[in-house]
């Protein structure tokens, strides 16, 4: 609900911008409103990552990728929406029945770039066990993301070792 009043807050704000006229100054206001409401979309998909991944929902997870993306783990390439599933369904750690799993992300460690209808996310997925609080996995995910349907979705994502940054 808040992300929905977030989007018609934005709309709204754009749409008045653009009724005021067409100066320099509020195409700019327009072209900047866009790019936060942009840059906040496609850093829903890292939320909706963890939540999918956090309740085990494998349908929620795959509401985040394009049918036709591509997701490098390691040396394998999974292609499109089937092996991807599959991948998440039967393979992926988080997913799997006997792990109760909460994942989340240092925000400070999230990176989006935004370029028209595409985009880049960086994320990273701290795993932590529920019965004993440790964090069991460490993973992060580099990704390319594509406005498609009005939607945000990731295209091509790979598994990859985290960044050492501060």
């Amino acid at each position: 609900m808040r992300r929905l009043a977030t989007y018609a807050l934005l709309a709204l704000s754009i749409t008045s911008l653009t009724a005021c006229g067409g100066s320099s100054d509020t195409v700019e206001k327009q072209q900047e409103l866009q790019l936060q409401a942009d840059s906040y979309a496609i850093d829903g998909i890292e939320r909706t990552w963890h939540k999918a991944a956090s309740t085990q929902d494998v349908d929620l997870m795959m509401s985040i990728w394009a049918p036709d993306a591509t997701f490098n783990i390691g040396t394998e390439t999974l292609a499109g929406s089937a092996q991807i599933r599959d991948f998440f369904a039967h393979k992926a750690g988080p997913f799997q029945p006997g792990n109760h799993w909460v994942s989340d992300t240092p925000a400070y460690k999230v990176r989006v770039t935004v370029n028209g209808d595409k985009g880049t996310l960086y994320f990273e997925c701290h795993y932590v066990d529920v019965k004993t609080g440790k964090v069991v996995s460490v993973v992060a995910a580099d990704q390319n993301v594509e406005r498609q349907n009005g939607t945000w979705v990731i295209t091509s994502a790979a598994a990859a070792t985290p960044t050492l940054e501060p």
